[in-house]
């Protein structure tokens, strides 16, 4: 589906500058002082529309909440979220993070998710999946010893490839579930797609891993 370009977003965004991390990249290392109270930092790589990391803001408010997404005409959704939500513990980035390294420091972050991320299902872009070797160890590195990794889809075929390719890479597999909402859990956050899925009774796939080192 064609995305429509938002000419007014950049205004909205300017508007919005407690919420819409302007220059991301200087804030590496220091994350905290975007945000009003210092703790926990979990980080969401594709936001969307933003139900996502609105729900969780609200819903963990002990915990900061900062969500990527480089595309401009989506994220105003997800500004619209955070700010319909009125929580103060939630940061935006409009970025292309092509390598988390140079926006977190090591051992930054203490959760990140991936909700519903392109499957890339031909073999020849296997590298683009964000389960990829190559992004694994980019989440290694800023995330804190023991930190936790959680991924959510609908796509079987993109499940089975990250749990092989999270035991291959030596990250811990803690939790896998094979259909989420049968176990009605409370603290399940849904994003759109999620739900657009689940209305539809295709079973989610979640699984939760942490970093070895």
């Amino acid at each position: 589906m064609r995305i429509r370009n938002k000419p007014w977003a950049d205004d909205f965004f300017e508007e919005n500058n407690d919420i819409v991390i302007d220059e991301p990249f200087s804030y590496k290392g220091k994350w905290q002082q975007a945000f009003d109270t210092e703790q926990p930092l979990h980080l969401e790589i594709g936001s969307g529309k933003g139900q996502f990391i609105a729900g969780m803001a609200g819903k963990f408010n002990d915990i900061n909440f900062i969500g990527i997404e480089r595309v401009k005409s989506v994220m105003v959704g997800a500004l619209k979220k955070v700010k319909e939500a009125d929580v103060s513990n939630a940061r935006l980035v409009n970025e292309d993070a092509k390598d988390l390294r140079d926006m977190f420091a090591e051992s930054e972050i203490d959760h990140l998710y991936l909700n519903f991320s392109d499957p890339w299902p031909k073999t020849k872009h296997a590298k683009r999946r964000l389960t990829y070797r190559a992004f694994l160890e980019q989440y290694e590195s800023i995330l804190k010893p023991g930190g936790k990794l959680t991924l959510k889809t609908d796509n079987r075929g993109l499940f089975e490839y990250s749990l092989s390719s999270f035991s291959k890479y030596g990250m811990i597999i803690e939790d896998v579930t094979l259909d989420l909402h049968e176990l009605e859990d409370e603290n399940n956050v849904m994003t759109e797609y999620e739900q657009k899925f689940s209305e539809k009774g295709q079973p989610i796939y979640r699984c939760t891993v942490s970093v070895s080192r």
